[in-house]
């Protein structure tokens, strides 16, 4: 029998998909009134393991008990019953729904009348309790996926779960957003509840956690660490197997030509308001601009414009001084724009497709891969092997189905794609959000090596620490204006804050 203490205690838990031995004997055990991070690689078994205990997956052998009780969940509605909730890494949101109507979505009651007015209202107390902001109102499909992660941690807050199971819940927090849902963590334990923090972040984890579980492979190779034992580097070692650097080398840029340019580029949003205002930068040819600034003030507005995703209302956009403003996405294709979007399942990928089709998505129009209007099979399958290989892609197969694979191997599937186009430009948006630390020292690796042949790089990223280590130059962008340029030696974390925060340059740097 589990301890009286736990929470939640799991026992023996094993969970296979085809090819994939997800969870090999696993054991967990949640404390009351703790967090308990769980770490691992990508693709290391720890979302299966929490759908497991959110009612997503049933487990093929091994016991749970909640509250010294065994339970057998059949759906998630059995798992927030009994006091369970989680949110997710990938958005279990209802696009066409407002953000009121997924909160609620589900629940007992209201069961006959809506009084949205009245509902919206308890929305918008609960998310000022929390500070997770978003426009009740909304619909979802309009909302950035920073808003979006805000919404599915308001839902299992409405829901009052008492174990909260958190999957990469900062990954589109700012710094100040993060420490705010820290206090209401801390919060939360101190009153009883019980929280599981998968997350990537160490030093994150080193700061909230209590204790800490790794799984590799997996299988769990150190079971409930204290956390104020353990440093980051064997935190890393324990993940991946090897030791990590964390501080890459970055060797002086050598600037070409300007490559990207963008003249005064106005542009809408979903919800019909102005997004981008004016908006002007340039990238030269071995370089990496960063763009940072908090979800929801136009980065995703501003990466659509470059790749042709989205309708310009003015400006330019110039590709080695060819404007190509508001033409179809092959344009930019043409001109060797490699995009790697920050919705990696709805946007970077075509989930229901083989990974191999994914991996030459850019390529089926031409020689080899096509023949005229066929394509051809045995080309495709060698590539994709190759690339599989290549970016060390987790995946049984290359004919599997992308939605299988983990986060972070559809990211490296999606780089994969990008990079063996040999872009002139990259445009990266969020391009480590939810990889392990190994995967984020590839990731990086990646765009340095591609600086360093020439390329043009524009980092638009919400991780500061990233855009200050990758970054040549950095523009901070606010409600679609930026705010100025700094360099990455000459500023600090609280000045590019202020910033972010609407201070302009001069402004922030006397502050």
């Amino acid at each position: 029998m589990p301890e009286t203490s736990s929470a939640v205690s799991m026992h023996g838990i094993v969970k296979r998909f085809p090819g994939v031995l997800a969870n090999d004997h696993v054991d967990f055990d949640l404390r009351r009134g703790e967090v308990h991070a769980l770490l691992g690689e990508n693709g290391a078994g720890k979302s299966t393991l929490m759908n497991i205990l959110a009612g997503l997956y049933k487990p093929d052998a091994g016991t749970i008990h909640v509250e010294g009780r065994r339970v057998s969940f059949n759906s998630p509605r059995d798992a927030i019953a009994a006091g369970l909730g989680m949110v997710h890494q990938h958005f279990m949101l209802v696009p066409s729904q407002t953000v009121t109507e997924n909160i609620i979505l589900g629940l007992e009651e209201p069961r006959f009348f809506l009084n949205l007015t009245q509902l919206d209202r308890r929305v918008q107390a609960l998310q000022e309790q929390y500070g997770l902001r978003v426009d009740p109102t909304a619909k979802i499909w309009q909302l950035s996926v920073g808003e979006q992660q805000r919404v599915e941690i308001l839902k299992m807050l409405y829901r009052g779960a008492c174990v909260l199971i958190m999957d990469e819940p900062t990954a589109v927090l700012t710094p100040q957003e993060v420490d705010e849902l820290f206090v209401t963590l801390r919060g939360m334990v101190a009153s009883g509840h019980s929280i599981v923090f998968i997350s990537h972040k160490l030093d994150e984890v080193l700061a909230i956690a209590n204790r800490i579980t790794v799984l590799r492979g997996g299988r769990v190779t150190a079971a409930g660490l204290e956390a104020a034992a353990v440093g980051k580097p064997a935190l890393a070692q324990l993940m991946v197997g090897r030791e990590v650097v964390f501080t890459l080398q970055k060797p002086a840029a050598q600037l070409g030509p300007v490559v990207l340019e963008l003249q005064d580029i106005c542009a809408g949003s979903d919800r019909g308001l102005p997004a981008l205002k004016g908006l002007s930068l340039q990238v030269h040819a071995g370089e990496i601009v960063g763009v940072a600034g908090v979800a929801g003030n136009g980065q995703s507005e501003l990466a659509q414009v470059i790749t042709g995703l989205r309708k310009c209302t003015c400006g330019r956009v110039l590709i080695h001084g060819e404007d190509i403003v508001n033409q179809p996405p092959r344009a930019a294709i043409a001109r060797q724009v490699a995009h790697v979007p920050e919705d990696r399942t709805g946007v970077g990928s075509a989930p229901g497709l083989s990974v191999a089709d994914n991996l030459i998505m850019k390529k089926y129009r031409n020689a080899p891969v096509a023949t005229g209007w066929v394509l051809n099979q045995p080309v495709i399958r060698q590539q994709a092997q190759q690339l599989r290989e290549e970016y060390d892609i987790a995946a049984p197969s290359v004919e599997v189905q992308a939605r299988l694979l983990s986060g972070g191997n559809l990211q490296k599937a999606i780089l994969a794609r990008e990079m063996s186009a040999q872009p002139k430009i990259i445009v990266a948006m969020q391009p480590t959000r939810g990889l392990d630390v190994g995967a984020i020292e590839a990731v990086q690796r990646m765009l340095l090596q591609e600086r360093s042949h020439g390329t043009a790089i524009l980092l638009i990223s919400e991780e500061l620490e990233e855009v200050l280590s990758l970054s040549d130059r950095i523009v901070v962008i606010y409600e679609g204006e930026i705010m100025g340029e700094v360099r990455p030696e000459e500023t600090t974390l609280e000045q590019l804050g202020l910033m972010m925060a609407g201070t302009k340059r001069d402004a922030a740097a006397i502050g």
